[in-house]
């Protein structure tokens, strides 16, 4: 059969527009059958249900009425009589559709122009589809593009088969683009909007870095060299933190390059942001000191519950371990993911004499001793009062000039104190109105249920209603730095798991759980530790 003029025209445009949008011809010829039905309905009546379709292989265009088949038809528009429809098909029943072909139709102006409107549009949301499509797996990867323009400092991006953004916070400091410019940047979002796929691009992101590095560095491609935390302040200075996993290959070595070709070819895309590279390790007290390089550090206090850490230079050092602005310190801390509170030796020095007389003074009044045994007590690393009343005898009586009697003496001194503050703090528990239910929890003191009182915490209930976080504080980290939000037992030396079992403590008292139900949660994490066990050893 020939085909005529006009169908070959029409596969030749569905096959013109399907290459220049990179789009599959068939959603061409499928956009076109949607306008061909939209110029039908015009003409035919908008509540007619068209049907067109398009031979892929002649051009063929083909219309078609489509009928609901019901038992007795009120919109001969839309609907046919089951006894007429069995007149075509004798197997037709109710809920079918009959297709009534409808003659080749001319389009008018108007049509025609509205038909083409569905086609554009049509079009235009498939290649939006294709951009999403092609974009949305690039996320985490460098791409390679051309300026297009600017606009109010936002940078666009010509990436071929699309736009990307880079935003004005997202462009390392004092860096000019300009029209035509080549760049490459960081693949960080790609989100489907209204007005089409928007790809987010970054130069500022730590992943950039990364993903240079690895391209720069072989060792790093093959795995053999890990980048494990990075931190950078764009344009200026940035850390990164490496490891490798062949003893025989120094990881900062492969990094440098030879007379420092590698990293200097990332500095160059970086627009001279200096890269301090520093070796990673699984102690956090040395990988704390590697991170404030250049400085030295000549001791460091660690609190691993707070993940907070102290660290004292010399007096010379301090200003380079803070660096300017506070730069050094606050990558640092970004790096390793640690508070990080810097002093000097002399500062250092006159905190602990500070805490040495705290501690002089609290067990010269609580336990009415002279300055002298106050002193050797607190030199012998007593912090608290609690500590003598229940540390084993021999600790005490074993102190250079105490004698057995002594340390039973400052024994008994130190639990009739205890004493004293526990029935005081018990009657100003009963005057805040906290019951006396609260007491059978283990683990609460009466200065806690004074706390807890003095926080309007007075029942059982109320106690069931906390969380961990609400008694021993929780902590929000932001651009680096650690915000510490104080709870109603942090001044107690509670951990969280301590905390967290008190409160099931008074949720079993309250009747909120059972014991059933607990030992059911504990049989269920048992067995999904040993599921994810057994599936680490399989990896392995």
């Amino acid at each position: 059969m020939a085909v005529s003029a006009n169908r070959l025209e029409l596969l030749q445009i569905a096959d013109a527009v399907a290459r220049e949008k990179v789009i599959d011809r068939e959603i061409v010829l499928a956009a076109m059958a949607d306008a061909i039905q939209k110029a039908a309905r015009s003409r035919y009546g908008t509540e007619s249900n068209i049907r067109a379709d398009i031979n892929s292989k002649t051009g063929e265009i083909r219309l078609q009425r489509l009928l609901e088949v019901v038992d007795h038809a009120e919109d001969y528009t839309t609907q046919i009589p089951l006894a007429l429809a069995r007149d075509r098909n004798v197997d037709a029943k109710i809920g079918d559709f009959i297709a009534d072909p409808l003659p080749p139709m001319d389009f008018g102006r108007i049509a025609a122009q509205s038909a083409k409107q569905v086609i554009v549009q049509k079009v235009r949301e498939a290649e939006r589809d294709r951009q999403f499509d092609e974009f949305k797996d690039r996320v985490g990867e460098i791409i390679n593009g051309t300026v297009k323009r600017v606009e109010y400092g936002n940078v666009i991006v010509d990436l071929g088969r699309g736009e990307g953004i880079i935003r004005r916070d997202e462009m390392i400091p004092r860096e000019n683009m300009r029209y035509g410019d080549r760049v490459r940047a960081y693949v960080y979002d790609v989100r489907r909007e209204q007005r089409g796929p928007q790809i987010f691009l970054s130069r500022t992101h730590p992943q950039f870095m990364v993903k240079l590095f690895t391209m720069e560095v072989p060792e790093i491609y093959d795995g053999i060299i890990q980048i494990k935390s990075v931190a950078r302040d764009p344009g200026s200075r940035a850390k990164i933190a490496v490891i490798s996993n062949d003893s025989s290959i120094d990881p900062v070595g492969a990094c440098v390059g030879m007379r420092g070709s590698r990293v200097q070819a990332v500095v160059g895309e970086l627009q001279g942001e200096k890269i301090d590279i520093i070796p990673w390790s699984q102690d956090p007290a040395s990988f704390i000191v590697n991170a404030l390089q250049p400085a030295e550090v000549a001791k460091v206090v660690l609190d691993e519950d707070a993940e907070r850490i102290e660290v004292v230079v010399p007096d010379e050092q301090l200003s380079l371990a803070i660096g300017r602005r506070g730069q050094n310190v606050r990558l640092a801390s970004q790096l390793t993911g640690w508070d990080i509170d810097i002093m000097t030796e002399a500062e250092e020095s006159e905190r602990r004499q500070k805490e040495f007389n705290e501690r002089t003074n609290l067990f010269m009044n609580s336990l009415d001793v002279d300055e002298m045994v106050g002193q050797v007590l607190a030199s012998e690393g007593f912090a608290q009062v609690e500590e003598l009343a229940y540390v084993d005898l021999d600790e005490i009586a074993s102190i250079d000039g105490f004698d057995e009697d002594t340390a039973s003496e400052i024994q008994m001194r130190a639990r009739d104190y205890l004493d004293r503050i526990e029935a005081e703090m018990d009657a100003k528990r009963v005057a805040l109105g906290v019951q006396d239910e609260l007491r059978q929890i283990e683990g609460l003191t009466a200065k806690m249920l004074v706390a807890l009182g003095e926080d309007g915490i007075k029942s059982v209930e109320d106690f069931a209603g906390c969380a961990a976080d609400d008694l021993i504080g929780w902590s929000e980290r932001k651009d680096g730095e650690t915000k510490k939000f104080e709870g109603l037992f942090s001044k107690f030396d509670v951990s969280r798991v301590e905390a967290e079992n008190m409160i099931v403590q008074a949720r079993l008292l309250a009747g909120w759980i059972t014991q059933e139900d607990l030992d059911k949660q504990m049989a269920e994490a048992e067995t999904a530790e040993a599921d994810e066990e057994a599936d680490a050893a399989v990896q392995e």
